[in-house]
């Protein structure tokens, strides 16, 4: 079972968890990061590297943010592979604890 990359990284985009994948599935978006869940080896190293807990494994994602399964597939096939710690957004601190992010997102 794959992480996923949920809608609190949506204006953050901290990166922190982009080196220590093994497998460097993360892909990189205009304002958040997402994981390809069929190059995830569900090998947990992301996870609590993430500063605002925006990875969880596909299993825990709560049902508010189900949609988020599918879009880290769908635009983990269309943005481009990142393999090194990308700059945060530049209003990450402002987005931190902001909760319902996902109108927010760009493509």
């Amino acid at each position: 079972m794959a992480f996923i990359v949920t809608s609190s990284c949506i204006q953050c985009k901290f990166g922190d968890c982009i080196e220590v994948c093994p497998v460097d599935c993360f892909y990189q978006g205009p304002n958040m990061l997402v994981i390809n869940p069929d190059e995830c080896i569900d090998c947990a190293l992301c996870e609590p590297e993430c500063p605002v807990n925006a990875i969880l494994s596909e299993d825990e994602v709560p049902d508010a943010e189900r949609a988020l399964i599918g879009l880290n597939a769908e635009l983990s096939k269309i943005w481009p592979n990142v393999t090194q710690k990308c700059d945060p957004h530049p209003e990450a601190e402002q987005y931190r604890h902001v909760k319902d992010k996902l109108k927010l997102l760009q493509r």
